[in-house]
């Protein structure tokens, strides 16, 4: 793998990182009725996800890659099983919900994060950081408010659960650093497609959608995977803290882009999102800036 020492270098790959998965969200707008086949989208996305990095494993280290699954333990499990729900909740979020709500949830991660390892981990919650979570809770609820209607609040709640999700995998890091994180993310692919099969094959539903739309499902896999490998290269040379700042590069992206008419999506966040999500961007901030002297630094390896 690639390795940078420079922040200077690696600051600009992470950012391009998130640049690349801000795209998601606009081409899930653009496919057709993508809320009649989540389970294909489902399928279609985690069987990408899988083989790209198994093929990116097996340029990496070689024949004996497949080694890794016998390394992910019962933390591997439990955080690819977590990422996974996070990829399936997500897509029945940003289908019932504007794409502004879904990714300000999963800008919330690093609180639901920092709770459930208070919980299962026992690491301390500095007053700060409490804090950061009031902040963030307040944009939440605001956030909440504004889902007046019966699908707009599910969309909310499921992007809620994916973010929850995706703390979960973070979590199961910690607990387990030698816990090989891109078998785990191949394995959250993997659970997508076992997940996704057994529901279409119960239901007598087909495998594949349109053309257009498997298209598309692959699209937004490689398009997770290949902003993963540039993360992975970036990460290890920037504390966490800047991190954290610098993941706000893919909820501003997916907002914009499916906000600017050139696209032709037009959604224009609500009075509610904007404000909530203004709480949100506050106690990121916030939190980012208190914790920048704690040098750890995190990296997929």
């Amino acid at each position: 793998m690639v390795k940078l020492k420079s922040p200077k270098i690696a600051i600009p790959v992470v950012l391009f990182a998130g640049l690349v998965w801000s795209f998601g969200p606009l081409v899930v707008r653009y496919m057709d009725n993508p809320q009649l086949v989540p389970w294909q989208y489902i399928f279609g996305r985690g069987l990408t996800i899988f083989i790209l990095l198994n093929l990116y494993l097996f340029f990496e280290e070689g024949k004996n890659f497949y080694k890794n699954y016998f390394k992910i333990g019962l933390s591997g499990i439990i955080g690819g099983s977590g990422l996974g729900v996070a990829m399936i909740t997500f897509i029945y979020s940003i289908t019932n919900t504007s794409a502004a709500v879904t990714l300000l949830c999963l800008a919330a991660m690093p609180f639901f994060t920092a709770l459930l390892a208070f919980l299962f981990l026992k690491e301390k919650i500095s007053l700060n950081v409490w804090i950061s979570i009031i902040i963030a809770t307040v944009g939440i609820l605001i956030m909440a408010l504004g889902s007046t209607s019966e699908k707009s609040l599910i969309g909310f709640v499921f992007g809620l659960t994916a973010s929850i999700g995706f703390s979960v995998f973070s979590v199961s890091l910690r607990w387990r650093k030698e816990t090989p994180k891109f078998t785990t993310v191949a394995f959250a692919g993997f659970f997508c497609v076992i997940f996704s099969s057994i529901v279409i094959i119960t239901n007598d539903l087909v495998f594949f959608s349109s053309s257009y739309n498997g298209t598309l499902f692959s699209l937004h896999g490689t398009l997770v995977c290949f902003g993963l490998i540039l993360y992975s290269i970036g990460s290890k040379a920037i504390p966490a803290a800047e991190l954290t700042l610098l993941s706000l590069t893919e909820v501003v992206g997916g907002i914009f882009w499916v906000w600017l008419p050139l696209f032709g999506i037009n959604e224009v966040p609500t009075t509610n999102t904007i404000i909530g999500g203004f709480f949100l961007f506050v106690s990121i901030i916030y939190y980012s800036l208190i914790m920048r002297w704690n040098k750890r630094y995190i990296a997929l390896n």
